[in-house]
This record gives C-alpha cells, sequence and structure tokens, in this order.
C-alpha cells in the first residue's frame, strides 16, 4: 500500500488515469538494476528515484573524475575520487529516503551478472564500452529480463528495449562487435555533455512504460537522436532467429594487439628519456596536457606514418592507453622490425598520480 506521505509525493502522477495509486505502487515494488553511474546511469538513477521506483540497483567499479562533471549530474566537485556508486547512493537518498539503493562496486562480468540480474524486474544498459553492452544483453536474455539500452557519440545518441517479451535482442541488431579500431569512446573523441541527460531520459522513459504497462516500447525500434539537428528517426527491426544465445562470455577486442609492450611513466623517468615519445591525442586534447614529444592523431597514422622512418624504442601515448595500443597495431604493419611501447594506462594515470602526491592521495 502507499502511505500518505507517498500520495502526497506522487500526486502528480496518481492523477494521471493511465498510472492512479495503482500504477504507483507497482513503481514501489519494481526493481531496476542500472548498469554504469556515468553519462546515461546518472539521469536514469535520478528520474527513477524521483519516480518512486522501490529497489534500484547500481554496478559500477570507477571513481568520480573531474572530467565527469560536464555531463554526470548526480556528482560534484566534492565527490571527485569518491566511488560513484557510493556518490550516486548518497545523493539519491538525499531525492528519496524511501527507495532501496544497492550497490555493486564492481564491474559487469561473465562471473557476476547471472548473480545479479535475477535479483531485478528491469535492466538498463548505461556503460560506455562494446563489451559491456554485448555481455548486458547476453546476461538478460540469458535471465529472461527485458534490457533496456542507450548509447552516445559526439552528438548522437540512440535508445532500444531488447528481449521484451521475448522480442529482438542486440545481438540481432549488431550479431559481432567490430574491431577494437572501429570502437572508440567518449573519452578519444568526447561528447556533447547535454546529450547522455537527453538519452538517459529516455531510456528511464521506456522503464518506466515497461513498469507501468502503458504506451509502446521500444521494442523491435531503434530511435534515433540528432542533437545538432533536432532530429529524432526510429528505425524498425525484427528479432533474428538465426541468433542464439547460449551461455556468457566476455569479448575481448585487443586480441590483435595483446603482444604489445606497454611502459609506466615511472619506468618510462627512469629511463632517462630514452624513448621517442608519440602523442596519438588529437591537438585540443594536447593543447590541456602533454608529457612532450610528436603528435600524430590516431585517424592520421595511416597517411604520416613516413613522419617516424627514422625513429625507435617509440612510446606511444593517449588519454587512457586505449588508443595507443590502437595506434602500435596500425604502425607494425609499416614497421615490422621497429620496438613500440604503449604508455601504461594513458596520461590519466600520469595525472592521477600526480594529484594523490599533491593531495596526500585523499
Amino acid at each position: 500500500m502507499l502511505t500518505e506521505k507517498e500520495k502526497q509525493r506522487y500526486l502528480r502522477h496518481i492523477l494521471l488515469e493511465e498510472i492512479g495509486k495503482a500504477g504507483q505502487l507497482k513503481l514501489k515494488q519494481a526493481k531496476v538494476l542500472v548498469i554504469g553511474a556515468g553519462g546515461l546511469g546518472c539521469p536514469v538513477l535520478q528520474y527513477l528515484a524521483a519516480a518512486g521506483v522501490g529497489k534500484i540497483g547500481i554496478i559500477d567499479d570507477d571513481v568520480v573524475d573531474v572530467s565527469n562533471l560536464q555531463r554526470q549530474i548526480l556528482f560534484s566537485e566534492k565527490n571527485v575520487g569518491e566511488p560513484k556508486v557510493i556518490a550516486a547512493k548518497n545523493r539519491l537518498q538525499e531525492v528519496n529516503s524511501s527507495i532501496e539503493i544497492v550497490t555493486y562496486k564492481e564491474r559487469l562480468s561473465a562471473k557476476n551478472a547471472l548473480h545479479i540480474f535475477p535479483e531485478y524486474d528491469i535492466i538498463v544498459e548505461g556503460s560506455d564500452n562494446f563489451t559491456t553492452k554485448y555481455l548486458a544483453n547476453d546476461a538478460a536474455v540469458l535471465s529472461g529480463k527485458p534490457l533496456v539500452f542507450g548509447s552516445i557519440f559526439k552528438f548522437d545518441g540512440q535508445v532500444s528495449v531488447f528481449n521484451y517479451h521475448d522480442g529482438p535482442t542486440y545481438r540481432c541488431l549488431f550479431p559481432e562487435p567490430g574491431s577494437a579500431e572501429e570502437m572508440p569512446s567518449c573519452s578519444e573523441v568526447g561528447v556533447l555533455g547535454i546529450l547522455p541527460g537527453i538519452i538517459g531520459n529516455l531510456q528511464a522513459n521506456e522503464v518506466l512504460k515497461m513498469i507501468l504497462g502503458i504506451g509502446n516500447v521500444l521494442s523491435g525500434k531503434l530511435l534515433l537522436f540528432d542533437a545538432l539537428e533536432m532530429q529524432f528517426q526510429i528505425l524498425p527491426f525484427r528479432k533474428n532467429p538465426d541468433v542464439k544465445i547460449n551461455n556468457l562470455e566476455e569479448i575481448s577486442f585487443s586480441c590483435e594487439i595483446s603482444a604489445v609492450k606497454s611502459l609506466s611513466y615511472q619506468e618510462y623517468v627512469k629511463s632517462q628519456n630514452s624513448y621517442t615519445l608519440l602523442d596519438v591525442r588529437y591537438p585540443a586534447e594536447r593543447a590541456i596536457a602533454d608529457i612532450g614529444g610528436i603528435n600524430i592523431p590516431l585517424p592520421e597514422l595511416h597517411k604520416r606514418y613516413s613522419e617516424l622512418t627514422s625513429e625507435d624504442n617509440v612510446l606511444v601515448y593517449c588519454a587512457s592507453g586505449m588508443r595507443s595500443l590502437k595506434a602500435i597495431s596500425v604502425l607494425q604493419e609499416y614497421f615490422p622490425q621497429k620496438t613500440f611501447f604503449s604508455l601504461e594506462k594513458g596520461l590519466a594515470e600520469v595525472f592521477k598520480k600526480t594529484r594523490n602526491s599533491v593531495s596526500g592521495g585523499k
């Protein structure tokens, strides 16, 4: 039953004849798991909590970084360095103290997904990588749970609902992932700060519709949003009978570059600069921070690789270490005899250690 306090809190819902007291009670009894407390997860979590979803799970192994504040609206400057799940839980309990928030400070994996998913009615996928998206899809299918999908890239977003009433899944659209080089992340290409708010709210809308049993769910439909042109498109797609998901496996995009040697920044410093540095970030990123060296953005390597003809013992770096691995796989095609190293975890780790040394690790 709804308490008198809850009736007052959710009055604007109850006034809607499509929801009413019975619908609000459905929300109170619902259990939703949100994968990722980042750009997409933050607005999803905020609106599900405000709507009165009774149990919300959050799984994320990351901590709040100052670069997150441009779009991850649950966090403030005082949260930098805190685990995202803890910072998100504290903020959501301020929004609505009557709901249950369960946190999992871990990465979604093949080991934990099938243990966690059965505890919830609906799964919301808000990660920033394709490994997790495929894993979440497959675990949702094996668990018999609908999956609300969201994706963002620069100024564009996508939303769909998979495995709803045994409907089409993510693999019906994209049966197999592309190569590592085709999978850029927001840290590599950037994203308009407001875009994840729009897409995350659309995801939250699909969750509420499913719980309440109202409206037309985006099952078998892929919604596309262009923030620059302010245009929406909905593309229909069907279930692919050839797609079979029988077990849960994590997809690795790094098999073709697994032999690349890595080097920590501390090792580089101790080497007394005996390496040629190659920065494969964009000039705009380099203008903010760099550790020197040649700058050739990853997309330009195929045209400008000859600039490295006379160089050897090259240490390649980027923001997180992903682009440097991709760059080395490209360069090894042109220079099979040369030695390339990737800066371990990229500049993010370099400046993280610098901040920690200044702040005493707090």
